[in-house]
């Protein structure tokens, strides 16, 4: 068990503990700070199938006493709806304010928890149990929570710190391949825009880590993990450096929005979302034609999508960019790489831009 800690203001801070099967290691639970002994695990029902009731276990060995809240399965159900049913089941449990959550699946569970938690009796605590590559490198760490509205996506949220996050590796094994590829979205995301060793440590493993090598893997996560750790410790709440990490986003969200949530996994849209930016980077003159087809060549050799498959609202996904939650007095901002390690934020773009990348990605321009 590795142990990463992100350290806040006013004292604040939390443990990451990266390895694996965790919860099979011997004194977890006094690793870190648990407020009661009495909680509540939430969960999707795909993940409710394979893998709640070990968990359960290891925590009731413990002496723990856990309900249990399963969620359908997917991005089209991370909504108020769900949050609201979720309420009430808490409430159901009688869950007080000592008590605490257990968040244990995806990106979508991660969040909702994290929102839940932040609202419910106005803040209980919660943990991360994130059992896909891309929360266990994103969503789970620096206490972004949020749902998606009919309008566009995360547009209801709040920052709301876990007290722990467990990122056991063990359960990638058993994640399907498409859904580890786009977890590997967000940590190329991540190797673009710091550059230097850890894009070299990308490039030179990639076959490891396409065949998810152990101890590649591992390394890769924690390097992951780290990088956010010092994004989050510098501006917590998204006030200016967090901004980069949107990269691929501002596009990526869009896409989602026109598309239909769960056509299109959140990586892949977040993939296809950079090589757009990237792309209108090089024509606006603040990158170069190199950066973008480098990073391009890397996202398509890790088998993720560079261009849209599917047929477009074009309308719809001009109004999502629009409404984008980035938005500053009515102007969309971008995130452009000027160079691999030289991110760049606030960038001010137009419609005209932004039909410009949507026609490009729609073309499969080489």
């Amino acid at each position: 068990m590795r142990k990463i800690v992100v350290s806040l203001s006013e004292g604040r801070s939390y443990p990451v503990f990266v390895g694996k099967m965790l919860f099979g290691e011997k004194g977890w639970k006094d690793c870190v700070f648990f407020p009661s002994k009495r909680g509540v695990l939430i969960t999707n029902t795909t993940l409710d199938a394979l893998h709640t009731d070990k968990l359960v276990s290891s925590f009731e060995q413990e002496k723990f006493t856990l309900g249990k809240v399963v969620i359908p399965d997917g991005e089209a159900h991370k909504n108020l709806t769900t949050v609201e049913a979720i309420y009430h089941e808490l409430i159901r449990f009688d869950i007080d304010r000592r008590n605490f959550l257990l968040s244990f699946g995806g990106g979508v569970v991660t969040d909702i928890t994290g929102f839940v938690a932040s609202t419910f009796l106005r803040g209980i605590d919660y943990f991360q149990i994130p059992t896909s590559l891309l929360a266990q490198v994103d969503s789970s760490i620096g206490g972004k929570t949020g749902v998606n509205l009919q309008e566009g996506k995360n547009l209801v949220g709040t920052f709301y710190q876990p007290r722990g996050v467990f990122i056991d590796l063990s359960f990638l094994e058993t994640l399907p391949e498409r859904e580890y590829r786009e977890g590997l979205s967000e940590i190329l995301k991540v190797a673009f825009l710091s550059g230097g060793d850890f894009l070299e440590f990308v490039e030179k493993y990639r076959e490891a880590i396409k065949r998810r090598d152990w101890e590649v893997l591992e390394e890769l996560v924690i390097l992951a993990v780290d990088f956010k750790r010092r994004i989050v410790e510098e501006d917590e709440r998204d006030r200016g450096l967090r901004s980069i990490l949107n990269y691929g986003h501002t596009v990526g969200h869009a896409l989602e929005k026109a598309l239909g949530y769960g056509v299109i996994r959140h990586g892949e849209a977040v993939a296809i979302g950079m090589v757009g930016e990237a792309f209108l980077a090089w024509k606006l003159g603040m990158s170069n034609e190199k950066i973008f087809k480098q990073q391009r060549a890397i996202l398509q050799s890790f088998g993720l999508p560079v261009s849209l498959e599917y047929p477009l609202d074009r309308l719809t996904c001009v109004s999502a960019l629009c409404r984008d939650k980035k938005k500053e007095e009515g102007q969309i901002r971008f995130v452009f790489l000027k160079d691999f390690g030289s991110p760049q934020w606030g960038v001010e773009v137009n419609e005209n831009d932004l039909e410009w990348v949507l026609s490009f990605l729609e073309k499969r321009e080489e």
